[in-house]
């Protein structure tokens, strides 16, 4: 399970231009954009992947959907499965991102998600 989670990390490491991105487009307009290339992103999200991510998509509300490949592993595997972070706007002027599972969802298994994603 150690070794899926440190695997699992890589999506929200990739999430982190992509949470930028929203925040400064939320910042500068009062809003979220429509598409991923309104946030200054790639128009596709699988243009944003790495070893064990094959795709880091942006929604019209703000929401990052990590979606994981076969090669994270894991017993469930983790193949396709997703992790997703939530902006949280009700603090004027501010954006914080949740990725608890009550808030934002995802179908990670919650042994292999990070704790502050549990």
């Amino acid at each position: 399970d150690y070794t899926v989670r440190s695997k699992v990390s890589e999506g929200l490491n990739l999430a982190g231009a992509a949470k930028l991105a929203v925040s400064e487009t939320y910042d500068a307009t009062g809003g979220f954009g429509s598409t991923m290339s309104s946030y200054g992103l790639p128009l596709n999200a699988a243009s944003i992947k790495g070893t064990y991510v094959s795709a880091v998509g942006v929604n019209s509300s703000g929401q990052i959907t990590i979606t994981y490949n076969a090669r994270t592993g894991g017993n469930p595997s983790t193949a396709g499965q997703t992790i997703n972070i939530f902006p949280d706007t009700s603090n004027a002027g501010s954006v914080v991102w949740d990725c608890s599972l009550a808030v934002a969802g995802g179908t990670i298994p919650a042994k292999y998600r990070p704790a502050n994603c549990r």
